[in-house]
């Protein structure tokens, strides 16, 4: 059995490329597809050859691919997947609209229906400084032309797998589709529980408007007796640094490493963003480190919020300073609720060995059905045509026997 592995695009390694190695390693001899790769870290792609669209040797690919976009669903369609049995999408926006045809099956596992085309379009472009005026005209038109082929492309998929009951119903929403949820794999294994956490806390994000970065920053700021660490790069760096008090320490990019140490020392880690699922939210988890995020989204799936008994975070319910300060504040009145090995517990329904089992046992099973229909097709039609012909042949002799006796 030939199998194609496709992603939307490797440009740098996120929470999606984990899925998609991971991805790998449950179908290691599969070829892999996207549009551009200008990744330096191999890892998630296991050091493999990776095929290209055509949009990887246009002119600025490498910065400005998602300047590209009004060609993504052109350039995803002509990569040719024709001879492949098994075909499986990791998609976030286009990679799931690949052609295949009846002989072929596809899987899809959407980390969202493309978030800037749907239900955040508004909040989009009111980052991007596209709220209104002429660019705004036009990319709104982009917009309803990249949710028209969305929409259409959702058909072409046999299965879609959603990562998060919130992510589910977003496809719902979005295609009128069922899909089944099987959670993003988190390396639990590899992050180690400390019970004896130091006095900061932690949020570590990419800088981009949708992360919140600075309404955290902003935040604690305002109470400069807590200390605040930030991990992370990103384009807003430079307005987040500016927007620091002293009680805020920006340690930019890290490795893994110094990010492991910190989250296992961190009173607590502090998220912001509404996210289709929230990897980092589970790593800190896995250190045995409480959780106070913003409570929509994914993460209302992978924390167990006050007041049950054995909780791993605190929801705010606003994406304002506030609501996160009165948020932080609970937890710290209630600290001594929170057990780091109840909080670890939580993380290890995540792990990456019970996504590996679900999604194989998912693909086994629909490789199963869709074979056994495949078989059953032809059988079926020619039965039916027999029982067709039996009829007609019946009405035939029904019509000589009423036109003897007239």
């Amino acid at each position: 059995m030939k199998v194609a592995i496709v992603h939307d695009w490797l440009v740098v390694s996120g929470g999606a490329e984990k899925v998609l190695e991971r991805i790998i390693e449950c179908f290691p001899h599969a070829d892999i597809f996207t549009l551009v790769d200008f990744l330096e870290d191999r890892t998630c792609v296991k050091d493999r050859p990776v095929h290209t669209s055509f949009i990887q040797k246009l002119p600025m690919a490498r910065k400005r691919y998602r300047g590209y976009l009004p060609l993504m669903p052109l350039a995803i369609e002509q990569l040719d997947l024709s001879a492949y049995d098994l075909v499986i999408s990791s998609s976030y926006a286009v990679a799931k609209g690949v052609l295949t045809g009846p002989d072929q099956l596809h899987v899809s596992y959407v980390h969202s229906p493309i978030r800037y085309a749907w239900d955040l379009q508004h909040q989009y472009l009111k980052e991007s400084g596209l709220a209104s005026g002429f660019k705004s005209a036009l990319a709104r038109l982009l917009l309803h032309y990249i949710r028209g082929w969305d929409a259409r492309s959702a058909n072409g998929v046999d299965h879609l797998i959603a990562n998060s009951h919130f992510i589910a119903r977003r496809i719902k929403k979005a295609y009128q589709r069922e899909s089944t949820v099987i959670y993003p794999p988190v390396d639990v294994r590899s992050l180690q529980v400390r019970t004896q956490k130091d006095d900061f806390y932690l949020t570590a994000s990419r800088m981009v408007p949708y992360k919140r970065i600075d309404l955290i920053v902003k935040a604690f700021s305002k109470t400069p007796e807590r200390r605040l660490v930030v991990i992370g790069d990103g384009p807003d760096m430079k307005k987040i640094k500016a927007q620091a008090g002293p009680n805020v320490e920006i340690m930019g990019y890290q490795s893994f490493e110094v990010l492991h140490d910190h989250l296992q020392r961190a009173r607590a880690f502090v998220y912001a963003a509404e996210e289709d699922f929230g990897i980092s939210i589970i790593e800190a988890q896995a250190c045995g480190t409480p959780v106070v995020t913003f409570g929509k989204g994914g993460a209302l799936e992978s924390v167990i919020g006050m007041p049950n008994e054995r909780p791993t975070g605190v929801f705010f319910k606003e994406q304002t300073e506030e609501s996160l300060l009165m948020a932080v504040e609970r937890f710290e009145r209630n600290a001594h609720l929170f057990d780091p090995k109840v909080i670890r517990e939580n993380a290890e329904r995540f792990s990456t060995e019970k996504f590996k089992a679900s999604l194989s046992a998912f693909v086994e099973v629909a490789l199963a059905r869709f074979r056994a229909e495949s078989t059953m097709a032809p059988r079926l039609a020619r039965a039916e045509a027999t029982a067709k012909a039996r009829i007609g042949d019946a009405a035939m002799v029904e019509e000589r026997e009423t036109a003897r006796h007239q």
